[in-house]
């Protein structure tokens, strides 16, 4: 019988600008990783290409800081003027010799917590954006909840071994550089490679991350890291043909190399595909819905060779309204396309109920991409 409340069609179509291929798999990296825990995320779906003990809760050391970096920017002040304290003179490890008593504004201190990994800067920001560092770590773990960190725990804005338990996953940086690349003013900063600040005491800073610097053509940023007990932790992001990566490597002694055949794997093996296009969707439904379906943005994901489609597209609608939608009900969605391999849901996207006649708006090719060959009527349960 019908599942009550929900329509469910399955589709078998033919999606003509993807081709289809009848085997799905993933593709297996055919190098070694050094690292304890590595991954490689596509950044615009998140979609994990490579896993390495992902998700195991470890040491960080300085890509803390990119948390701290995009408080920072998100805060508001970067045009303040930040008042070094003494507490922030003395913060020990890597520096950028800040004194007491100076004043720095804080994009300043932004460029020279990234690039140099100032832990003195990452107490001077902490203690202005946040009020003090306990309150400024507060905000730390509150955003981690906010974007998904689910395997992190902060405990102060620079990495330093202070506590045994400030710790997150390879994951959870990935999902945080990912949520942080989607700000410009981060991308400038972690994209920068020399930098000169003002105020009273100027600085030139040279960026730490040698993929940005010498060794990859294809780098875009980053934050590398280090402490006795974390050993060498590094994000870094890459962007080629349009495709923009995320690797995170923790407690990895050949992090460059690794960050660079992760890094040229995904780029030979992945490219993005539209799923679907934005606007009406042609597909036999329910009468109620035929005509009325749409979908506000494409669907832009990234496939393997072999995966490239033995996707098979599923549609969810809710049960029709007896007396229709209300204007209220018109601003949700009434339904998703998922696109899904081998009973695994890959991704997928909302529909939305459009009342009154379409007017045909798109080209011929963009009639044909849309439209889906129903080959299986409505599912049972």
């Amino acid at each position: 019988m019908i599942k009550k409340g929900t329509v469910c069609l399955l589709i078998w179509c033919f999606l003509l600008y993807l081709p289809i291929d009848s085997m799905y798999g993933k593709e297996q990296v055919t190098f070694p990783i050094s690292g304890q825990a590595a991954i490689l995320m596509e950044q615009e779906s998140g979609r994990v290409l490579y896993g390495k003990n992902e998700h195991q809760s470890l040491k960080i050391a300085s890509i803390t800081k990119i948390m701290t970096a995009i408080l920072a920017i998100e805060s508001g002040k970067l045009d303040e003027t930040v008042l070094v304290s003494k507490h922030a003179e003395g913060t020990e490890g890597s520096s950028l010799y800040l004194v007491s008593g100076e004043k720095m504004k804080l994009e300043d201190l932004v460029y020279g917590l990234m690039m140099r990994s100032g832990n003195d800067a990452a107490i001077a920001i902490a203690e202005h954006v946040g009020g003090s560092v306990d309150g400024f770590v507060y905000l730390m773990n509150e955003k981690a909840k906010e974007i998904g960190m689910s395997n992190t725990l902060f405990r102060n804005p620079h990495g330093l071994d202070t506590h045994d338990d400030h710790l997150s996953s390879a994951y959870d940086m990935a999902i945080l550089t990912q949520y942080a690349m989607t700000n410009e003013t981060f991308q400038t900063i972690s994209s920068t490679k020399k930098y000169r600040s003002q105020g009273e005491h100027v600085r030139v800073f040279h960026n730490k991350n040698r993929l940005l610097t010498e060794k990859y053509d294809y780098s875009t940023g980053g934050k590398t890291g280090y402490t006795k007990l974390a050993k060498r932790t590094l994000v870094s992001t890459a962007s080629k043909d349009g495709l923009n990566l995320i690797t995170v490597t923790l407690n990895d002694p050949n992090d460059w190399d690794d960050h660079m055949n992760l890094f040229n794997w995904g780029f030979k093996q992945f490219k993005l595909h539209t799923l679907i296009e934005a606007g009406p969707l042609n597909v036999r439904a329910d009468a109620f819905y035929e005509d009325h379906l749409t979908v506000k943005h494409p669907l832009v994901y990234p496939l393997s060779e072999n995966e490239k489609t033995a996707i098979k597209p599923k549609l969810e609608l809710k049960a029709p309204p007896k007396e229709g939608f209300t204007n209220e009900e018109l601003q949700h969605p009434v339904g998703k396309m998922m696109f899904v391999a081998n009973g695994e849901e890959l991704e997928s996207t909302p529909l939305y109920y459009e009342e009154g006649e379409k007017e045909e708006k798109r080209s011929f090719w963009q009639t044909i991409r849309q439209l889906f060959t129903v080959v299986i009527g409505a599912g049972t349960t």
